[in-house]
């Protein structure tokens, strides 16, 4: 363990009576080795981890721990009480205390090294050991694994027993052995195919708790010795701050049964489902890992399995609780605008196939209920054009209901809701949209923070938060913030109309930039939000589709440029590169930026930026010749319904050419890559975030 731990961060004499004192008596000795910077700002961190969720263990441990800005180095303290500590363990005091300090940007060698203490402290020998050395320095040695529990025992003078605290919740056999790097675990006794040739119960588990550094890695070392005297195999993803490495599908597909031992939200979770499930906090993790393995074993054998889940919120996706406010936003958006677009393509391409058969009239058309002849196209015309109006009365909504989803879970779904619809009764729109979204999530949080009878919990899901919580965004939206945000949005709106010759251009051209930075990405997502609001109404103005043509104009010129350059200068490309763009004139003619990926991930200094100024050409030029499109997406498949197509393709045409000639331009300028070097692991990793639509980073 390095020398994050010495004699002189070690207490075996300490004296004080309550886990505050405790944690300043050992952080005092931090502060004297420079090791902390500021007392009071460490132990406010402190005392924030510990209001999260009590940090005393069962088998007498307390582990307080932070991530801190006032920590200079990852530092570990030990004391150990005579009379005792509470940190809140269920089987009482504690009596071995850890602090551990962790700077805000720890590395991952030193949150592994945190992890195996955490680890450590679920073995029996080594929690004796502690209590049975007398001497500072034998401490520090043993908790960095400079000693072994049996050397430093005996060491200890004659007689020596553990004191009260000793009970351990796992036993811990020597003859079993843990795989902590892989997560993987074997028992040459009881793991192994019995006699009879049945094989053993499997169980995959993720831990995970909020700061990552302690309670994820007991969890896991609790389990795994539980399943060890079992006789089950347990396998463990610790989804920690030092990173995760993904349970391999095939050792998930084996697997009779699944345990969630988490106290933030699990990565990838869908991952599981269709097996027997437990899920339950960290702790019970810790403290009660027979029981869960019980438990989830009697779901087996009562055929008992999770349902099949939808793909995660951001939160859930990303599980990263150290994440800033600025990234956690930018994902509750992403997730509204995620679900947001599907409605956006299928309204409005109805719409748009609706004025193609139709004509431009077929907005006045009356209801189809009342009026619909089978063999008329004007009827068809009227009918697409109707339910793409109805596909469209349900953007807003979808964008503030999922923006709360994203913040809160289902619970947010309600009020997120009832704020879009009302957002579109008072003509506040998109914006509205985006406020009431964040507002419901706002509030179904404050609302759950709320500490309530135990008897009422069960009907707060279904009843008490979307009550509340639909009342409050409704009358914050009605009476509070709906008129100015209307107002702002009928100022954006009046803008967008107003716009004309050189300022026209130059939001096209910006537009352009956007789409063509990360192919995508959330900048990318956010140009086309942008566009696709315009016209999610049943008559947009011309304004909004001049800047629908010119967003997916830009958008279709990276796939399009890589294509061609792999067809003019094939030898500046790997052979994989010169296959990625046959795919890439599909991808492209269809508007799917992500085409370009395998080549931006590639070489991102050569081909993001020439991608972007082919991108502002082609959003410019397309603004310049008045280019129009009532369709959100569709690509070159929707040219018929594009005002101006000859000169709209001129503008792509333009665009891809610039684009293709600077990334000839720039790849001509360094030396060439032997044939076939570059590919591989690469492009397969980046082929499989272009099927998931995932962005990647450059």
């Amino acid at each position: 363990m390095s020398e994050m731990i010495t004699a002189d961060l070690v207490d075996l004499d300490l004296s004080a009576e309550t886990k505050e004192a405790a944690a300043r008596a050992l952080a005092e000795r931090m502060v004297t080795l420079g090791r902390v910077t500021d007392l009071e700002g460490f132990l406010a961190d402190v005392a924030a981890r510990e209001a999260q969720m009590p940090t005393g263990l069962d088998g007498g441990i307390g582990i307080p721990h932070c991530r801190s800005e006032h920590v200079t180095e990852p530092t570990l303290g030990f004391g150990r009480s005579a009379a005792g500590i509470d940190f809140g363990a269920p089987d009482g005091p504690a009596d071995l205390i850890f602090l551990i300090a962790a700077p805000a940007g720890a590395d991952d060698a030193h949150l592994t090294i945190l992890s195996s203490l955490a680890r450590q402290l679920m073995n029996a020998e080594f929690t004796s050991a502690l209590r049975a050395v007398d001497d500072a320095a034998a401490a520090a040695a043993l908790i960095r694994g400079d000693e072994s529990p049996a050397a430093a025992a005996s060491t200890a003078p004659e007689g020596t027993e553990p004191t009260d605290g000793s009970k351990d919740s796992v036993a811990v056999s020597a003859a079993a052995s843990a795989d902590t790097a892989t997560g993987t675990t074997t028992d040459t006794t009881t793991a192994d195919t019995g006699a009879s040739g049945e094989r053993p119960f499997r169980i995959v588990a993720v831990t995970s708790c909020p700061t990552g550094i302690a309670h994820t890695y007991m969890a896991a070392e609790s389990l795994e010795n539980a399943g060890r005297e079992a006789g089950v195999e347990v396998v463990v993803e610790t989804q920690g701050s030092a990173g995760f490495t993904r349970l391999d599908p095939a050792v998930i597909a084996a697997a009779d049964g699944v345990i969630f031992a988490h106290d933030v939200p699990v990565r990838d979770k869908d991952r599981f489902a269709g097996k027997p499930t437990v899920d339950v906090g960290v702790k019970a993790g810790i403290n009660k890992p027979a029981e869960l393995i019980t438990e989830v074993r009697g779901k087996a054998a009562r055929g008992e399995v999770s349902a099949g889940s939808a793909p995660g919120t951001p939160v859930e996706r990303s599980g990263d609780s150290t994440e800033g406010y600025g990234t956690k936003l930018r994902k509750w958006l992403m997730s509204g605008v995620s679900y947001m677009v599907p409605f956006v393509a299928a309204g409005g391409l109805l719409i748009a196939l609706g004025f193609a058969i139709g004509g431009y009239t077929v907005n006045k058309a009356p209801s189809v209920m009342d009026h619909f002849m089978w063999l008329q196209a004007d009827s068809w015309g009227a009918l697409f054009f109707q339910i793409g109006v109805v596909s469209f009365g349900f953007l807003v909504p979808v964008l503030a209901g999922y923006i709360a989803y994203g913040m809160a879970d289902r619970p947010g779904l309600v009020p997120g809701f009832v704020g879009g619809a009302i957002s579109l009764t008072i003509n506040a729109g998109f914006l509205g949209g985006l406020a009431a979204g964040l507002i419901a999530g706002g509030v179904v949080i404050g609302i759950q923070k709320v500490k309530i009878p135990a008897s009422l919990r069960g009907i707060m899901p279904v009843v008490v938060i979307p009550l509340i919580s639909a009342a409050i965004v409704g009358f914050l939206m009605f009476v509070v913030i709906g008129k100015p945000i209307a107002s702002a949005q009928k100022g954006m709106t009046d803008w967008l109309n107003g716009l004309t010759g050189t300022n026209a251009v130059l939001l096209g051209a910006l537009l352009g930039l956007m789409m063509c930075f990360d192919l995508g990405g959330p900048v990318n997502k956010v140009a086309y939000t942008f566009a696709t609001a315009g016209i999610a109404v049943a008559s947009p103005s011309d304004s909004a589709m001049k800047i629908m043509a010119a967003v997916m104009a830009a958008g279709m010129v990276p796939p399009l440029a890589m294509a061609l350059a792999t067809t003019v200068r094939g030898k500046l490309f790997t052979q994989t590169e010169r296959e990625n763009g046959k795919a890439a004139w599909v991808l492209g003619a269809s508007f799917i930026s992500e085409g370009a990926i395998p080549f931006a991930a590639a070489d991102p200094l050569r081909v993001i930026p020439s991608a972007m100024v082919g991108g502002a050409v082609t959003g410019s030029l397309s603004m310049a010749f008045g280019a129009t499109l009532r369709a959100p997406h569709g690509g070159i498949f929707v040219v018929p319904l594009i005002g101006n197509p000859f000169l709209y393709l001129i503008a792509i045409a333009a665009g891809v050419c610039v684009t293709t000639a600077l990334v000839v331009v720039l790849k001509g300028m360094r030396k060439q890559a032997p044939e076939g070097t570059g590919a591989g692991v690469a492009d397969t990793a980046i082929a499989a975030k272009v099927d998931s639509k995932e962005p990647v980073a450059a």
